[in-house]
């Protein structure tokens, strides 16, 4: 293999088709412990939905002193779902007793404890108290009036003295120096709902969530995921404490209520970025899909539209972009069906949504099988404005599983542009065999590395390394290559979730399979971001509007693929996937390299018909091991560096290290 390179960039070639920002977005998905991770509530189990254990919902556990103390499950109050929470104590018994849970608390931040209880005549005064569960220290205390029987919402504040990672959150009431006969009335309290939100968050969303999100520029952001087929938008709309508690029928569990449509446009103003719908064509209707629709851009003349008003959004949300059906294809999906079943599905979803309004922009489910494309082009193409794809890199394309030799597995995976290359070079070849269709553009809604099924996933998340970042990154240059067809990209999960969630939050990785791992690092309020999240945010950041032509001359490398599933021909790789690209004003020339080889690189660099300055940007992102991960002990392992070096003449030398991503960014010198 080769150690020398060079690459040739001519600026004055500059490809017609507009580099959409949109091709760096990311998408959020109702799945494992990505709305735990994302959000802010501090406390599970807030509607006490989850069944007894003990007489206690599961998620929580029994506090008690006494000797006679009953726990029972009862029905939610008025409009909620859930349970209701009851505790009973005896005067006779001079007891305390209520319920915990643990929790982890910042030192000097204000929470908010909502919560809706009643109470026996006798029950007048509740507490809640933060505790340090290793040492028993208290660290803040409220007494809350009980001032009815009936049901009430109490609001009021707690600030810990002190961080605790192992705290524990109680309520609890008190027989203790009381006197009451008791009887079948006397010594109870109810509690319908417990929430506790740190004061700085953003709505409902951690603010180092947002803060983690805006830097990486998205462009857009996508609602969609397994969870949507069975979703129904109603469900999350409205009152907080009125919406049901569903069940997650694509990954088991509960939805969360708390995350419904005002919040997402909420999350996605603050970020900044447009909203992406998916709207569910798998279990739902046309007409609940132009609801919301309505929902979301209606005005207060239309029923759902007026719903939205009343529920404190008086503008509407100018939602442009939806998407009918994810993974219709396969048998994993709520409503799976055939090609030729969802392309008319797909054609009454889009004449009812487009009578609603015809300025919105609809996406059909593609698939990475060409037949299932043809149909649903065939069929519906004339109602179609993007065909979406999902491209998961790994196992399913190249048949790697923990078994495969290190170095085998590396080079398989840092193919991820030529797989790419093939499935929308042949979507597109049947996009454009039709005038009918030949319209449609791409949307690639899904897309990372997924090493290995769910079922055997083991050791090291592969997702979080650097050898991923390197395949993700070469597999974006290919997006941008693209950039004719390819309009629309969204990274594969936003944070924790999906293994690959590149903004990750706490302890330990999800998985699949075994769900969360066990262990304690005492940091589980650390976020911080996978060596491909740093990838991205260099990416997304940088000022780009056109390709402009690049040539690199440079070492090959081969691929055996245990299984190849498209046939793409993998012998003779270029080391350095390369793409540049230019700026609206012209003024800034950015060139984006990945050395996929396991050895450095000596490059060098060459601009034709760009006068640049001899000041040159550039950020690198590398390591020693293409097996080295971010963690909540090395979160900043892995990040991005920025250098600045000095070109001579339109000409550039610089050495690219091993499994490494690099972006340079030139200026044109002033006239």
């Amino acid at each position: 293999m080769s150690n020398q390179a060079k690459i040739t960039i001519q600026a004055g070639e500059v490809q017609a088709a507009t580099i959409n920002p949109y091709v760096f977005g990311h998408f959020v998905e109702d799945i494992r412990d990505h709305m735990d991770a994302m959000l802010a509530f501090v406390l599970k189990d807030m509607d006490f939905e989850d069944e007894a254990v003990g007489g206690v919902s599961s998620g929580w556990y029994p506090i008690n002193n006494g000797k006679n103390t009953r726990f029972e499950l009862e029905p939610a109050a008025p409009k909620h779902s859930g349970h209701s929470q009851k505790i009973r104590i005896y005067s006779s018994d001079q007891c305390t007793a209520g319920i915990g849970q643990r929790i982890s608390v910042r030192g000097g931040m204000e929470y908010r404890i909502r919560l809706v209880a009643r109470a026996a005549l006798d029950i007048r005064e509740l507490v809640c108290e933060v505790a340090d569960a290793a040492g028993g220290k208290t660290l803040c205390s409220a007494q809350v009036e009980l001032t009815s029987h009936n049901w009430r919402e109490y609001t009021f504040t707690v600030t810990p003295a002190e961080t605790a990672e192992n705290a524990e959150f109680r309520l609890l009431i008190s027989s203790e120096g009381a006197a009451w006969p008791d009887s079948i009335a006397t010594g109870i309290l109810w509690l319908d709902h417990v929430s506790m939100l740190p004061a700085d968050s953003r709505g409902i969303v951690k603010k180092e969530v947002i803060d983690w999100s805006r830097e990486l520029n998205a462009g857009m952001m996508r609602l969609a995921g397994n969870y949507i087929s069975a979703y129904h938008f109603e469900h999350a709309i409205g009152p907080e404490l009125e919406r049901p508690n569903m069940i997650n029928e694509a990954w088991g569990g509960w939805t969360n209520k708390y995350f419904g449509t005002d919040e997402f446009i909420r999350f996605c103003r603050d970020l900044n970025v447009e909203p992406l719908i998916c709207v569910n064509a798998g279990s739902g209707t046309p007409e609940e899909a132009v609801q919301w629709m309505e929902y979301c851009n209606g005005g207060k003349d239309t029923p759902f539209g007026a719903r939205r008003i009343e529920y404190g959004n008086e503008e509407p949300f100018g939602v442009k972009y939806w998407e009918i059906g994810n993974e219709i294809y396969g048998p994993w999906q709520v409503g799976h069906c055939s090609a030729e079943e969802f392309a008319h599905r797909y054609v009454r979803f889009a004449k009812a949504m487009k009578a609603a309004d015809p300025n919105i922009i609809l996406m059909a489910c593609g698939d990475v099988n060409s037949e299932w494309n043809k149909t649903v082009l065939d069929i519906a193409g004339e109602y179609i404005d993007y065909l979406t794809l999902h491209i998961y890199h790994g196992f399913g394309t190249v048949g790697i599983d923990p078994n495969t030799p290190k170095e085998e597995r590396y080079k398989a995976m840092v193919a991820y542009p030529e797989i790419t290359r093939h499935i929308v070079n042949e979507t597109t070849e049947l996009i454009r065999s039709s005038a009918k269709h030949e319209h449609v553009k791409l949307a690639i809604t899904e897309y990372t590395t997924m090493y290995y099924p769910n079922t055997i996933r083991k050791g090291l998340p592969m997702e979080h390394t650097l050898e991923s970042a390197v395949a993700n990154a070469a597999n974006l240059n290919e997006y941008i290559r693209q950039a004719s067809m390819v309009e629309i990209g969204s990274y594969s999960d936003l944070v924790n979730g999906w293994l690959a969630g590149c903004i990750r939050v706490g302890d330990h990785f999800a998985d699949q399979y075994r769900g969360k791992q066990p262990g304690w690092s005492g940091k589980s309020q650390l976020v911080y971001g996978t060596p491909t999240y740093h990838m991205m945010k260099v990416y997304a950041n940088r000022d780009i509007a056109r390709t402009v032509t690049s040539a690199v001359d440079c070492g090959t490398f081969g691929v055996t693929p245990q299984k190849n599933r498209f046939g793409v021909k993998l012998d003779e790789l270029p080391v350095l996937d390369v793409v540049s690209c230019l700026s609206e004003s012209g003024d800034t020339l950015t060139l984006f390299v990945v050395n996929r080889g396991l050895e450095p690189v000596q490059t060098e660099i060459s601009v034709d018909a760009f006068m640049m300055s001899p000041d040159v940007t550039m950020w690198e992102i590398s390591g020693d091991d293409y097996e080295a991960i971010n963690s909540v002990f090395a979160p900043d392992y892995i990040v991005s560096k920025q250098k600045q070096l000095t070109s001579e003449q339109g000409r550039l030398t610089c050495s690219l290290n091993a499994h490494s991503i690099y972006v340079l960014e030139m200026k044109r010198r002033n006239r």
